[in-house]
């Protein structure tokens, strides 16, 4: 497991409790793989993925999985294309800016046309 960040003491502490626990053992190693998927692109894997995940029964982990399914093709393209938001993000910014709301709703000078 990638011990980013942790002390030596605090990777001992978690080798030990996922020695005691082989369900939160398996848990963690699918949470690391799926965080491999997101980070280094790798959208054409996650079949592999959903299928081990099934296979182990870890409900609430399996659950998500199963419904990544229900729209595999898009969230395999999120997990493999690059995209940005930014520039949409930003222009929402701008004018929230400029009527003087965060919130996302119209100020008192709104008027629906």
């Amino acid at each position: 497991m990638v011990s980013r960040g942790r002390t030596e003491e605090g990777r001992a502490g978690l080798k030990e409790v996922l020695a005691r626990c082989p369900e939160l053992d398996t848990a963690a190693g699918h949470v690391r793989d799926f965080g491999e998927i997101l980070t280094d692109r790798l959208g054409s894997t996650l079949p592999t993925w959903i299928d081990a995940v099934d296979a182990s029964q870890l409900p609430g982990l399996t659950g998500f999985a199963l419904h990544l399914l229900r729209d595999l093709d898009a969230v395999t393209a999120g997990l493999t294309l690059d995209w940005s938001s930014g520039s949409i993000e930003g222009a929402v910014n701008r004018i929230k800016r400029r009527s003087g709301s965060s919130t996302g709703e119209p100020d008192s000078n709104y008027s629906a046309r």
